[in-house]
Order: C-alpha cells, then structure tokens, then sequence
C-alpha cells in the first residue's frame, strides 16, 4: 500500500500551536520565528485543505476540524518517539560484533577484551574471523579489524604502530625464512616454511624453524614471555592494524567506548 506523504514539520507545529493556542509561544517551544510558525500552519492548510485557526476577540481558536485530528497526531507523536527510543536502544546495546584476523584475537585482543570487560560488566562480545577485510554490508557488524595501509572508505583510526620486528627462537640463529600470507617484509632468503597468518608464523620461529617478520604488537607477549627473541633492525611497513567501521557505527556510543579502549 502506497503510503500518504506526511508534512512531519508542520504537524509538528500544528501541535505546539494548538498546546499553548499563540504561535509566539509556539515559536518559542519550537525555537523559530512566529511568522515562520504562521508560513508553516499556512502551508499545511492549503496542502490539506482545512482551515486550522480562527482568530477571535479572545484570541486564537482551533477548528473543529483541526481538534478531530488532534488526539490521533499526539498518539502518532508518541509513537515516533517510542520507534526512536527502540533505534536508539538496539544502537546502544551492550553487545559489541567485532571482525578480526584470529592471530590479532589471540595474540592481542582477547587480553584487551577481557581487560574491557572486567571494567564493564555488561559487555558482551562477538568475534568473527576475518581475513581478508570486513564486508559491513553482508554482517551485522560493529567494528572490524584489518592488517592495511589505511581506513579505506570507512571511519578508522590504527592501533599501536606499523613496526615488523623478525624473530627467532631465543638462542637461535635466523635460519631460513618463514613466510604467510600479507606480511610486507620482503626477503631474498629462501623461504623455508609458509604459514597461514602472523601468529602461526611466531609459533613456528619459537619452535626453531627459523625466522618471521611480524607486527610488533602481535608478538610482544611472545617477547615478554621468552618465547622468542628480535634479532636485527625494525623494520617500518605502511601496513599497520586499522579498526574500521562505517560512519553510522563509528558514531554510536559503545563504538566510541570500545575504540577509546583499544586505543588507550
């Protein structure tokens, strides 16, 4: 069923109108002019073809007309408010739909999550393994997480930095080359092993294979647990960890809160 074109505005200034019964008041509830009050009950006359108002010696006086309308208009009003107050609601849901590669969620953002969550009680979360970038038109996704060179057309901002460090079993000699699927440090040593992510690649270098480029921040438990050792210079990619989300997402509140988390 087609549905009637509503003029949301001018009903919206026909209720105040006929609330306080002066269009100065009304103009002011509504923060506008009087005259812009009058052009708009003007305009939803002539679109309705009612008459609205009479003006008498005591007075302004609402039509016959215009009364019938009126209890249906502020149950309507009403309702409008209670749809936003749903929206609203389901935006601001404590349960949180994050994308990410999974060496990202074991390595580094488990402990930030669990961290998050002993803080916030009635947070909920639920993780999706991606690789190759989010599609935030296929999921039902809050954020996601990605190993590039930038935001792209969504709402970003990076976590921790672009350093690769290579790293070896502690003790060890660097070996050959343990390659995966996007690491940006490229070697002319032969590649002895090729895994599929950044986190299997620290868990072969620890077990002697030899050695991995890895970002930084994926592997600094490994670091402090003594896992497995740096060895040579950082290197510096374009290539970092981006949460992204589109611009409706990266407005609600507990995207906000999340992101200030991570980011801390």
């Amino acid at each position: 069923m087609k549905r009637t074109h509503l003029p949301l505005n001018g009903l919206r200034v026909l209720d105040a109108a006929a609330r306080h019964l002066s269009f100065t008041r009304a103009a002011d509830e509504l923060a506008v002019t009087p005259a812009a009050v009058g052009q708009q009950i003007r305009a939803l006359e002539d679109m309705l073809g009612v008459v609205m108002f009479r003006r008498t010696p005591k007075g302004l006086e609402l039509t016959d007309e215009a009364a019938a309308g009126l209890d249906a208009l502020r149950s309507g009003f009403l309702e409008f408010e209670d749809a936003v107050r749903a929206m609203q609601a389901g935006q601001s849901s404590h349960k949180l739909t994050i994308a990410a590669p999974r060496d990202l969620t074991a390595k580094w953002l488990n402990a930030k999550l669990a961290k998050y969550s002993q803080e916030n009680k009635d947070v909920s979360f639920a993780l999706v393994a991606s690789e190759d970038g989010a599609d935030f038109t296929e999921a039902n996704l809050d954020v996601a997480i990605g190993l590039t060179d930038g935001p792209g057309d969504h709402e970003g901002v990076i976590l921790g930095d672009t350093m690769f460090l290579k790293v070896t079993a502690p003790g060890g000699k660097p070996g050959q080359k343990i390659d995966w699927p996007g690491c940006p440090i490229s070697e002319g040593e032969e590649t002895l092993m090729r895994v599929a992510d950044g986190g299997l690649a620290i868990e072969a270098a620890a077990n002697g294979f030899g050695h991995a480029w890895v970002p930084k921040m994926l592997v600094q438990q490994d670091l402090q647990d003594g896992r497995v050792e740096a060895i040579g210079e950082d290197s510096k990619s374009s290539r970092g960890y981006w949460l992204v989300a589109p611009l409706p997402q990266w407005r609600q509140k507990k995207v906000r809160a999340l992101v200030a988390a991570l980011t801390d």
